[in-house]
């Protein structure tokens, strides 16, 4: 069984596009969090991922423009949660609004949470990632960190898959991950999109010029 997973894709629809067109056929797609934020496609987000994703969780961003908080983020991502709640109409609201903190998928082989298990809200950098954290389950995804990696263990794999639109491991490529669950192998791939486009469209949109710049930094 092939899946693939994807995470932090942050209302990018260029990046999730490219992604989504150099995905394999896969028999699963699951999605670590955070589909809206920052970027000006919130909307086209949900759509395409509400139409295609075998399980999802809740990611910050998520759970900011649903609840009408923005916690403790800084300008950028304050504003990208007040540009989704304009954008999204109550279907798409909904949607996201129904996503667990954390589930598990593929006969409950893999669970799917934003942060860490114990604190959706924690970011577990490659540094924490321990066989330790996969319990009882034979995969454990994790999004949030925008850091694509990967570990396999005797217990099982432990990965992130990176992020969909905005990567922050200085890899400006849009970061998605194929999961083989009969070999137990991760793939962690990259794909090209135009960055040039989303920067555009950021200005268009009114949002902070930084959400834009920083992407083809990659960080």
């Amino acid at each position: 069984m092939k899946v693939g997973v994807i995470s932090d894709v942050h209302a990018n629809r260029v990046a999730l596009d490219a992604v989504l067109d150099d995905m394999p056929a896969v028999d699963a797609l699951l999605c670590a969090g955070d589909v809206v934020g920052y970027n000006p496609w919130p909307a086209e987000c949900v759509d395409t991922l509400r139409d295609r994703v075998t399980a999802s969780v809740m990611g910050n961003h998520d759970r900011a423009v649903v609840s009408g908080t923005a916690f403790k983020f800084n300008s950028m991502a304050s504003a990208g949660v007040e540009y989704a709640r304009d954008e999204l109409n109550d279907l798409q609201r909904e949607w996201l609004a129904n996503r667990p903190t954390s589930t598990t998928a593929c006969d409950g082989r893999v669970r799917i949470i934003h942060g860490h298990p114990d604190d959706p809200d924690h970011y577990t950098h490659p540094d924490e990632f321990s066989s330790d954290l996969l319990d009882d389950k034979d995969v454990l995804v994790m999004g949030h960190t925008h850091v694509q990696h990967h570990e396999v263990y005797d217990e099982g794999i432990v990965m992130n898959p990176g992020s969909v639109g905005q990567p922050r491991d200085r890899d400006s490529r849009a970061a998605y991950a194929i999961l083989d669950l009969a070999e137990m192998t991760v793939e962690e791939r990259r794909v090209e999109y135009d960055i040039e486009a989303v920067q555009e469209a950021v200005r268009e949109a009114g949002l902070p010029d930084k959400i834009g710049s920083r992407l083809e930094k990659g960080r």
